[in-house]
């Protein structure tokens, strides 16, 4: 990763749970949250998460934009975007709008690219409402 992207990134976020953090539960936020230590529970935001190279994250994870540089073990769905950087790895299924993968990423599991996710919930919209807007893609 080139410093200036690296620094584009620190930017963007606001919070930080620093590389000596070890925190377990349910991690809502709004804006931004830069993850450098170890994570464990369900991470829900409408904002962007960055998972640094060297950050464990165990979770289930909701965000609008998310790049991994660490590990990642559970189901990522990003409203807007997910990047792999280099150094990433997900053992999980990926479900975003945009993809971006780096060469040496570790990715295992499913991935699912969508045209729009806040207007399809395929976990409770009628099996008609589906097929109609799968055949519009």
């Amino acid at each position: 990763m080139s410093a200036s992207y690296e620094l584009e990134i620190y930017s963007k976020t606001e919070s930080r749970l620093g590389s000596g953090t070890i925190l377990k539960g349910t991690l809502k936020f709004s804006s931004s949250v830069r993850i450098s230590g170890k994570f464990e529970g369900a991470i829900q935001s409408d904002g962007f998460l960055y998972v640094e190279n060297g950050a464990e994250v165990r979770a289930d994870i909701k965000a609008r934009s998310i790049v991994v540089g660490g590990v990642v073990r559970g189901n990522i769905e990003a409203y807007d975007k997910i990047e792999m950087l280099s150094s990433g790895k997900i053992y999980g299924n990926v479900r975003t709008a945009k993809l971006k993968i780096a060469d040496g990423v570790i990715f295992e599991g499913k991935c699912e690219m969508i045209k729009n996710s806040e207007q399809i919930d395929v976990f409770s919209a009628p099996i008609g409402r589906l097929k109609k807007t799968i055949q519009s893609v």
